[in-house]
């Protein structure tokens, strides 16, 4: 008995043996080497984890960086959320240069508050943009704007939105916003877009994105584009064009003299973070000189 016992002991410890001998062997031929800098590179990250940058988290945007970096550039790959001053610290760690990216903001491209677009029905159901969009136009008549149940704010980590109950659209901190793109990504109808902050946090941008025709649109909502043209014959800089009844303005070639906001007749098109126009001094008016006063002058 107790050489049975002896033997099953002496035999699976053998095989135990030839186990860890097997795997130690496949341990060392199998080994995948990590680079020393991937992990510096993924502390300088924020480890926000957005998505922003395109890649699956930081640790993603982490081996993207250490692959360009041996390949030689670095070029395109940028963190949203830590922006120049995180990039600055990566190039660094590389050995590589990286250029100054401007730093970018979310867009609400929609004007359609509860005064401009009528309401004409009622929604009962799952309160989300994503499920409203997939029933319909939603509860007004413009089937392009904005549905108001906030999927983009449930979607930004960092409180960068928020509802105005006042006009039922989503209003964004230009401070807080990191322009991640969640937001964007969250949209079902695409009415965010991320723009360039501009100088002092000046934008100009078309705040509508319905495709219908003049009269349609202006159906729909009160401040819709119609499509005229009138803004683009006002820009010089060829930044404005129109497709498909809609106008856009490149934020690469704006020079953000507001032309076209003054000649857009719908409102439009937005001006955000400029100062108050100076009121108009007020012409003198003409004195009325009677009869009397004509007669004592001629005196």
């Amino acid at each position: 008995m107790f050489s049975f016992i002896l033997t099953a002991v002496i035999v699976l410890g053998s095989i135990a043996l030839i186990a860890a001998v097997i795997l130690y062997v496949c341990s060392k031929k199998f080994a995948v080497k990590e680079d020393p800098r991937l992990p510096l590179v993924t502390a300088a990250l924020p480890g926000a984890n957005c998505g922003g940058c395109g890649y699956p988290g930081c640790s993603g945007m982490a081996d993207a960086l250490v692959k360009g970096a041996d390949a030689g550039s670095i070029e395109g790959l940028t963190c949203p959320v830590g922006g120049a001053e995180v990039m600055s610290k990566v190039a660094d760690l590389l050995g590589m240069a990286v250029a100054q990216s401007e730093p970018m903001v979310a867009v609400v491209r929609c004007n359609g508050t509860c005064e401009n677009r009528q309401r004409i029905a009622v929604y009962d159901g799952l309160m989300t943009c994503a499920a409203v969009n997939a029933t319909g136009a939603g509860e007004t008549a413009c089937g392009f704007g904005c549905l108001g149940c906030g999927d983009c704010v449930a979607a930004c980590q960092f409180g960068a939105l928020r509802m105005n109950e006042a006009t039922g659209l989503p209003e964004v901190d230009d401070e807080l916003c990191t322009a991640c793109g969640a937001c964007v990504k969250a949209c079902p109808r695409h009415i965010i877009e991320l723009r360039k902050k501009g100088p002092k946090n000046r934008r100009v941008f078309v705040s509508c994105v319905n495709k219908d025709k003049g009269a349609a649109a202006m159906k729909a909502c009160k401040a819709a584009c119609i499509g005229c043209g009138k803004c683009q014959k006002e820009c010089k800089f060829e930044a404005i064009t129109v497709e498909s009844n809609l106008c856009y303005i490149d934020f690469n070639k704006c020079r953000l003299c507001k032309k076209c906001v003054e000649a857009c007749p719908t409102k439009a098109i937005h001006a955000v973070n400029f100062p108050l126009p100076k009121p108009k001094p007020a012409e003198p008016s003409e004195a009325v000189i009677t009869p009397e006063q004509r007669k004592e002058e001629s005196v």
